[in-house]
């Protein structure tokens, strides 16, 4: 197409109009500047000068309001965005097993993630990014949309903050996801970290988290976080520990990957946790359900053993038959 860029131009149309602006002409297109961020529109690298506007006289005070779902993308910029979004649609399809019934989002912002999740998911269960845990109306109308078109997943909605899943019981989901929500969390002075502990806490035995989110928050990698979270009811049992082999005992996610997404100008991340099999339980029960594990095992040896002197008790009486009848 004949596409040019205009020096010197303001910004005359939306951010994510630049994806419809290739099959115009040159004549046709206002709005973007220099060639160096051709794909940039000036919205996203430079933020418009506002005046501050006095309160009316009748008004003492103004209460701050939390920036909007709605806000906080379109403060990304569409590269990032747009890729990130493909990402989680991809990874929450594929990654969501067949036999998963409950699906639970952390910081739910709209109803794209509804679509995301197979048709054998039964239960979508909502968490917000506001500390009061109030799930906003036009979140609630998109989700309704969402789950309408769909025709699968119950939308259940749930008035609990990202970072305390009251009203979520322990061990009670299948998958937990997280989408591009860790900054909405962190603008409203929620905590990110305890988001993940609460997605632990939650999933069953062998239950999965996945996100997609920032590479670092605050200098701090998202997946490193999730990698080393430790279960111990008692934190006196990690002074025992001499080494790694028996750290791994204790993780809470003992099957992890994640990679870094590419094409974007904002780093992100998408990974898979698995929750471990054994997370959860006491130093009791885990001594004891190692040393089941283990007389279940010395039992198959024993069992193969006594299988094997059958066998070979079937081969000699055989052969012995075959040279007494040559004998005879």
């Amino acid at each position: 197409h004949n596409f040019a860029l205009q020096e010197n131009t303001t910004m005359k149309v939306p951010g994510f109009a630049i994806l419809f602006c290739v099959s115009l002409a040159p004549s046709q297109v206002n709005g973007f500047h220099g060639t160096s961020q051709a794909f940039v529109p000036r919205a996203v690298t430079q933020r418009r000068r506002t005046t501050a506007v006095e309160p009316p006289a009748t008004q003492s005070a103004i209460r701050p309001q939390t920036r909007s779902a709605t806000a906080l993308q379109m403060a990304m910029d569409p590269v990032t965005y747009l890729r990130t979004e493909w990402i989680s649609a991809a990874l929450v399809t594929n990654q969501t097993p067949r036999a998963a019934d409950v699906c639970l989002q952390l910081g739910t912002q709209d109803g794209r993630a509804v679509t995301f999740v197979p048709r054998t998911i039964r239960e979508f269960i909502t968490s917000t990014v506001e500390p009061s845990g109030e799930l906003d109306v036009r979140i609630r109308r998109q989700l309704q949309q969402s789950e309408d078109r769909r025709q699968a997943a119950k939308v259940v909605y749930c008035e609990q903050p990202a970072d305390d899943l009251r009203e979520t019981k322990d061990e009670s989901v299948d998958v937990v996801i997280s989408l591009q929500a860790v900054e909405a969390m962190k603008e409203n002075g929620m905590d990110w970290k305890k988001t993940v502990r609460e997605a632990a806490r939650v999933l069953k035995p062998g239950g999965r988290l996945l996100w997609v989110e920032p590479t670092e928050i605050d200098g701090e990698s998202y997946g490193d976080y999730v990698e080393s979270l430790i279960d111990v009811d008692d934190e006196s049992v990690l002074e025992n520990i001499e080494d790694d082999e028996e750290l791994e005992k204790y993780l809470v996610f003992d099957d992890i990957g994640y990679d870094d997404i590419d094409f974007i100008l904002q780093p992100h991340v998408a990974g898979l946790a698995i929750k471990s099999m054994d997370a959860g339980m006491t130093v009791e029960e885990r001594e004891s359900k190692a040393k089941m594990e283990e007389q279940e095992k010395l039992a198959e040896i024993s069992l193969q053993a006594y299988e094997r002197g059958i066998k070979k008790k079937k081969r000699k009486k055989k052969k012995k038959g075959l040279a007494e009848e040559t004998a005879q």
